[in-house]
């Protein structure tokens, strides 16, 4: 009996479409293949013909089911109150611990020591050149000051190759005195021996105002013969070789502290300077009393000081939050194991940091039919920007997210998979905004002043449509009852901020 499995009502259905004697199951074996063939297109057809389409509410639940999977599956990206505080408490300790003698060498929140002590107050008068490296593009600044109402500025940007950025120190910084020749004689200025403030935004250990050794190369930078080595001196090396332009050096300091200094003059009461772009940073006021590496002139009651908090979590502080997609990162980038924290945050990790999810969604049939695109599967093609465009995109509309997805070959997605693939982007953006604003809150709260301005500079802050208002929200659940704060846009903080550290470094001769 070829079909006496198949149900009786099946069976006839089949034999009257198939053409074929009635009588199924006493088929000869000559003729069954010949019969099986034939059958088989009828049976597809029957099939068809039995199913029966799915109704909107079907249609409905099946979204809602894979909404909400995705909505379960997204919690890890998702700090709870009681993950925000503890990690509050944990950056702290990290933060005393950098700041004390017998423990800084093994903290992971160095809290280096900037030797800036003085703000600027409006007074600093004369013409000064910055010089502000902190990722692939460096900038050179030609910035005259006349008072705290007049401020002239001209600069170019000029870009570091990729062969640069992994070669050795000695080319970096060759390359770097090149483009500052050129600048100068494009100003007419080759002639003039002029004051420069160096912004180097990468981990210093500082041991003056002008002398500073580089602790680790981050940002996709790893040049060669630069570790533990004086950067100042570096340059100061590369413009001799030269021999053709003439500078002093009067000030180092990172893209954070001159985030700071350039908001101070607008905001007296500005008192912590954060990065959140390409990487992330943040400085602040501290009493000269706590800083016990400190073993200068403590006549000022306050010195600046340099958290590098991107290494925040590298001694496990931060495996209560970190996911599969962290661990991911940081395996596949090139100082893995190091600024965990900064992974978790910055510009140079969100959009692939998104990636993954997707990936990991399209796989397990939740996205886009389960159907992927060469370039999804392929690392760093999800640009940070794209999570920016995503999230400007007003509710229920999906311009910039399609012209994402086409560009990523995804233009078969769909409505929904357009609002999950939001919802990807809110959470990993938003758990980026909260981690900055526990930051922020941790020190305000050290701080203890009533009012504290915050000068931000940095991508993600400056594009990203909702960053500000996130922060704005977190923080002020956070801060100590009775202190108010304001986020305060910079103005060019490592460019502006280095000419105004020089400035005053000038005027304190």
């Amino acid at each position: 009996m070829v079909a006496a499995w198949l149900p009786n009502d099946f069976i006839r259905q089949v034999e009257s479409l198939s053409g074929f004697p009635r009588g199924l199951g006493s088929r000869q074996p000559s003729s069954l293949f010949q019969y099986a063939v034939h059958t088989y297109h009828v049976f597809v057809r029957v099939v068809t013909s039995l199913r029966k389409p799915l109704t909107s509410k079907q249609i409905a639940c099946s979204i809602n089911k894979r909404l909400s999977e995705i909505r379960e599956e997204c919690q890890e990206l998702v700090l709870s109150d009681g993950q925000v505080l503890e990690i509050m408490k944990r950056l702290l300790t990290e933060l005393n611990r950098g700041l004390g003698k017998a423990t800084h060498d093994t903290a992971d929140v160095k809290c280096f020591t900037t030797f800036v002590q003085d703000l600027p107050n409006g007074t600093e008068k004369g013409k000064f050149l910055a010089l502000d490296l902190g990722g692939t593009n460096f900038r050179v600044l030609i910035i005259e000051l006349g008072g705290e109402h007049h401020f002239d500025m001209k600069s170019k940007i000029y870009a570091i190759p990729q062969k640069i950025m992994l070669g050795s120190g000695k080319q970096l910084f060759d390359h770097i005195a090149e483009c500052l020749a050129n600048f100068m004689v494009e100003h007419d200025l080759s002639s003039e021996r002029l004051p420069l403030g160096f912004t180097f935004s990468f981990p210093l250990s500082q041991r003056g105002l002008t002398k500073g050794y580089l602790v680790q190369w981050t940002k996709g930078f790893d040049c060669s013969d630069c570790i533990n080595e004086d950067v100042v001196q570096m340059l100061k090396d590369a413009i001799a070789r030269r021999n053709d332009i003439q500078l002093d050096v009067v000030a180092l300091l990172n893209d954070a502290v001159g985030t700071l200094v350039a908001c101070a003059i607008r905001a007296h009461n500005c008192r912590v300077g954060l990065i959140a772009g390409t990487g992330s940073n943040a400085c602040y006021v501290e009493k000269v009393e706590n800083v016990e590496l400190f073993e200068g002139d403590k006549s000022k009651p306050y010195m600046v000081i340099n958290t590098e908090w991107g290494a925040f979590g590298d001694n496990g502080a931060l495996e209560i939050v970190r996911t599969q997609y962290d661990r991911e990162i940081d395996s596949h980038s090139i100082n893995a194991g190091k600024q965990l924290h900064e992974k978790m945050i910055s510009g140079m990790y969100m959009g692939e940091l998104v990636r993954l999810v997707l990936v990991k969604f399209t796989k397990s049939n939740l996205l886009f039919g389960g159907k992927g695109s060469d370039m999804l599967f392929e690392r760093g093609t999800f640009f940070t920007k794209f999570v920016s465009e995503i999230e400007s995109d007003k509710r229920g509309t999906f311009t910039g997210c399609r012209q994402v997805l086409d560009e990523l070959g995804l233009s078969h997605a769909t409505d929904q998979d357009c609002v999950n693939v939001r919802y990807i982007c809110e959470c990993v953006s938003r758990r980026a905004a909260h981690l900055v604003s526990a930051g922020v809150a941790t020190l305000i709260n050290k701080m203890g002043q009533l009012s504290v301005t915050v000068g931000v500079d940095g991508s993600v802050y400056r594009f990203h449509p909702y960053f500000h208002d996130l922060m704005v929200e977190k923080i002020s659940e956070l801060v100590t009852p009775g202190i108010k704060f304001d986020l305060m846009l910079s103005e060019d903080g490592s460019g502006r901020g280095a000419a105004l550290v020089a400035a005053v470094a000038c005027r304190d001769r």
